[in-house]
C-alpha cells in the first residue's frame, strides 16, 4: 500500500510554524514541539519536484526505532510519534501518520557531528589533497572506501545557509569549549559504534553518519533524526569494492540522474523522472525493511 504523498504540512496542522526545512517542519507546540517528516527530497541543496512516496514515512519510522533502540546508550528529545494524541491540532491524521513526532524543546548545540568509519565522500575528497580529514591525519596510501583502523570524529560547524563547514577538532573544542566538545565526541563515537555492529548483523556497512545533539536543562541530549538514509551512508555488503563509486542506500538514483543529465547546478533542476523516484522511494523502502525486518503499512 503506497500513501499520498505530502510536500508540507502548513494548511494541516493548527500551531504555528516555526521553521521549514529542506525536508522537515518544525511547529510549535508550547512545551513541546512537533516535527512533520515530508515526502520532499534535496539534493545538491536544490528542493527537487516530485516528493518521493514514503520517504517521509521511512525517515519518521526509521528515527523513532533508532532513537527507541538507543535510549540506553544516551537520552533523547522523544515524546510520542502518535497522531492521534494531537487532537484538533492535525487536520488530516491518517494523511500524517507516521510522519510526525513531538519533542522536547532542547537547545541546538551548532555542531554536526559526524563519524567516518570508511574514507570515502567529502573525507576521501579532503585525504586526495591533504592526507588529513578534519586535520586528522591518516595513513599513507589508503584507498578509496577503505575501512579504517578507528572511525574518526569529524565535526562540521553549522550553518542554516549554505553547506557546513568542515572543522578540525581544537576548532570544535574552541567553538562550543572543551569539556562539551569532547562529550560529544565520545557519544558519537559510542552511537556509530552500536549502530556499525547492529547494521552488519544485517549485511550493511555504515559507512558514516552525523548527529545533533541539544542541551535541556542541562543535560545532552540526542535530537534531530539518527541513522536514516538522509543522514548516514548505508552500504549493502554485497556492493562492498575498493577504488569506484558504491551504491549507496538512499537518494543515489537522485544524485546520479542529476550528475549526468545536462542541468547546469546554478537553477532548480527540472521535474525528475518517474523512473528515478520509484527507484529512490524503493530504497527507502528497502533499508527500512533491512534494518527493522518490518514492512511499511
Amino acid at each position: 500500500m503506497t500513501h499520498p504523498t505530502v510536500s508540507t504540512a502548513v494548511d494541516l496542522i493548527d500551531a504555528p510554524l516555526l521553521y521549514k526545512g529542506k525536508v522537515r517542519e518544525l511547529y510549535d507546540l508550547g512545551e513541546n514541539m512537533l516535527i512533520v517528516v515530508t515526502d520532499r527530497i534535496s539534493a545538491f541543496d536544490y528542493v527537487l519536484e516530485p516528493a518521493v512516496p514514503e520517504k517521509g514515512n521511512v525517515l519518521n519510522r526509521l528515527s523513532a526505532y533508532w532513537f527507541g533502540q538507543t535510549k540506553e546508550l544516551l537520552e533523547n528529545h522523544v515524546v510520542h510519534i502518535d497522531v492521534d494524541r494531537l487532537g484538533g491540532i492535525v487536520k488530516d491524521p491518517e494523511l500524517l501518520r507516521n510522519r510526525i513526532m513531538v519533542v522536547r524543546k532542547a537547545q541546538r548545540i551548532d555542531m554536526e557531528c559526524v563519524v567516518r568509519g570508511y574514507i570515502t565522500g567529502g573525507g576521501w575528497r579532503q585525504y586526495k589533497e591533504t592526507g588529513k580529514v578534519n586535520g586528522i591525519e591518516l595513513p599513507e596510501g589508503l584507498r578509496k572506501n577503505a575501512k579504517l583502523a578507528e572511525p574518526i570524529f569529524t565535526p562540521a560547524a553549522k550553518n542554516d545557509v549554505g553547506h557546513d563547514e568542515d572543522i578540525p577538532f581544537f576548532k570544535m573544542q574552541e567553538l562550543i569549549g572543551e569539556e562539551l566538545a569532547n562529550e560529544l565526541k565520545e557519544k558519537s563515537l559510542k552511537l556509530y559504534a552500536f549502530a556499525r555492529d547492529y547494521c552488519a548483523e544485517h549485511d550493511i556497512l555504515l559507512a558514516d553518519c552525523k548527529f545533533e545533539f541539544g542541551i535541556l536543562d542541562g543535560r545532552v541530549i540526542l535530537i534531530d533524526e539518527i541513522f536514516t538514509p538522509d543522514a548516514s551512508r548505508f552500504w549493502a555488503k554485497d556492493k562492498y569494492a575498493l577504488d569506484v563509486e558504491i551504491d549507496s542506500m538512499d537518494k543515489e538514483p537522485v544524485r546520479a540522474y542529476l550528475a549526468s543529465s545536462s542541468w547546469d547546478k546554478n537553477s532548480t533542476p527540472g521535474p525528475l523522472p518517474e523512473e528515478v523516484v520509484a527507484e529512490t522511494s524503493r530504497r527507502y523502502l528497502d533499508i527500512y525493511h533491512r534494518i527493522t525486518g518490518h514492512t511499511l503499512n
